[in-house]
């Protein structure tokens, strides 16, 4: 079933593509609501039905046997939660963007559920081959997104996004191959299989472990992303249309959170936990660093942009805390996170789309004429801050108290970051919706039925992980057991 739902969103892109031409401009954007509605249902189907032994679904078959790749599928906790997420801001970056091309529909959602499709295979590939080749999949399809029904300085922003990720990217392989070619000295067996993997790689030496650590661990964090391989992101964000920045920030980040969780860790225990220290702070850099950024901001989409490296921090955080509270943190983080940065995105888009301006200055005084907007937006600003109550405060108490478990001072300095936080999202609202109006603005249409429907969604969302987090923290709990890389 994991092969098909891959399949089902790809032939479901090129259907799109062709909807446009033989039946009608509206067409592709049911045809990706009804994709994206059919997986969501198979997720929940797949958590309804129950795991067993930790999977709740897993297919393998050979694919190029002579070299040791082969198709190797499973879905557990973790890739059951962000698999769902990744089926549900499908249908928010459809909604978002449903009155924003004038042109070209089809192809646009075409490149939409090739992206998702990518990010659905990254996040069950159990073969490192195979998950190389998903993660360059959902690469080339978001480079489109930007570079064609981007903003202002699209080709500038496609081009930094294409050579950041590219480059990693390409890094990443270089460890993948190199691991593989290790493994066989050792073994005298050529597979990329990640449990075969992950058996050879403790008896590497030390050193080997650490460069290949290293290698795997740039290209994530550039994804995620984090300082100093964050720049990419805000330009990314800025240029791209609203269904870009909230696959962006509700997706495509997660894979680099997922990668680190997944294999920078599990593959080279000994090596991560030398790196621990480093990555906290890190991880502690990028909170701090990006919760400054965002306050000096005055485009409304950069903001959020730079909000998102600080709320990633805590996944680094959490992460490299090396104990089961801190990496509950982090997924949860990455959950709550999906739907708060991304109904912020589709908030700022739908504010360029009426306004046809990002910057605050030109704004204020917003609730008067569009109160349900501006209800939105404080809800979220106020989730994003980690208020208690809401998704993103269970996700950033639970990787703050795996830090302090772990280094007290980091801990703390990751705390300011949260005061931060409160300061930039408040200046957002004030700036946005409060204050003055702007004679300039003399009407502007409210929010409909449309946008409503999926705000309130994510609201639920942000809600229910708030105030009954433990599903999503049994789900969690048996993947990041059977990484055996907690004390």
């Amino acid at each position: 079933m994991i092969l098909l739902a891959i399949l089902l969103l790809l032939a479901a892109g090129v259907v799109a593509w062709a909807s446009e031409r033989f039946i009608g401009a509206n067409a592709p954007r049911w045809v990706s609501l009804t994709a994206f509605a059919a997986g969501l249902a198979w997720a929940a189907f797949e958590c309804w039905s129950g795991a067993a032994d930790g999977l709740y679904a897993a297919q393998s078959f050979e694919w190029i046997p002579r070299f040791g790749i082969n198709v190797i599928l499973e879905l557990d906790g973790l890739s059951l939660l962000l698999v769902a997420l990744t089926m549900f801001l499908g249908i928010v970056a459809v909604v978002s963007s449903w009155d924003e091309m004038e042109t070209g529909h089809g192809f646009f959602q075409f490149n939409i559920l090739w992206v998702m499709a990518g990010v659905v295979g990254v996040f069950t590939a159990m073969d490192l081959f195979l998950f190389f080749f998903f993660w360059e999949v959902m690469l080339i399809p978001m480079y489109f997104l930007i570079a064609i029904w981007g903003h202002e300085n699209k080709g500038y922003a496609s081009m930094k996004f294409f050579l950041f990720t590219q480059i990693s990217g390409l890094l990443m392989l270089l460890a993948i191959l190199a691991l593989v070619f290790f493994t066989q000295a050792a073994t005298g067996e050529v597979t990329f299989g990640y449990a075969a993997l992950k058996n050879a790689g403790a008896s590497l030496p030390a050193d080997v472990r650490t460069w290949l650590m290293l290698g795997f661990f740039v290209a994530f964090a550039t994804k995620l992303p984090s300082v100093p391989f964050h720049t990419w992101l805000p330009d990314a964000h800025t240029q791209a249309p609203t269904a870009g920045s909230v696959i962006l920030a509700g997706i495509l980040l997660k894979t680099g959170a997922y990668g680190i969780i997944r294999f920078a860790v599990p593959l080279f225990p000994e090596a991560s936990l030398d790196f621990a220290w480093w990555g906290m702070l890190l991880g502690a850099a990028s909170i701090l660093y990006g919760g400054v950024m965002a306050f000096s901001q005055s485009d409304f989409k950069r903001l959020v942009a730079y909000s998102s490296i600080a709320h990633m921090g805590f996944v680094l955080l959490g992460v490299y805390a090396f104990n089961e509270q801190g990496m509950q943190g982090a997924v949860m983080t990455m959950i709550a996170h999906g739907f708060s940065t991304a109904a912020l995105f589709m908030m700022a888009g739908a504010l360029q789309q009426r306004l046809h301006t990002r910057e605050m200055s030109r704004m204020g005084g917003l609730w008067k004429h569009a109160p349900r907007m501006g209800v939105m937006t404080m809800f979220f600003v106020v989730a994003s801050v980690g208020t208690p109550g809401l998704g993103n405060f269970v996700g950033e108490f639970l990787a703050l108290l795996g830090a302090f478990k772990q280094n007290v001072w980091l801990a703390v300095a990751a705390t300011v970051g949260i005061v931060v936080a409160a300061v930039y999202g408040l200046h957002l609202l004030q700036r946005s919706f409060q204050g003055e109006p702007n004679p300039q603005i003399e009407a502007m249409d409210d929010f409909g039925f449309r946008e409503m429907s999926v705000m309130a969604l994510m609201m639920l969302g942000l809600v229910w992980l708030g105030v009954y987090p433990q599903p999503v923290l049994e789900m969690s709990a048996a993947t990041i057991a059977g990484l055996g890389v907690l004390p």
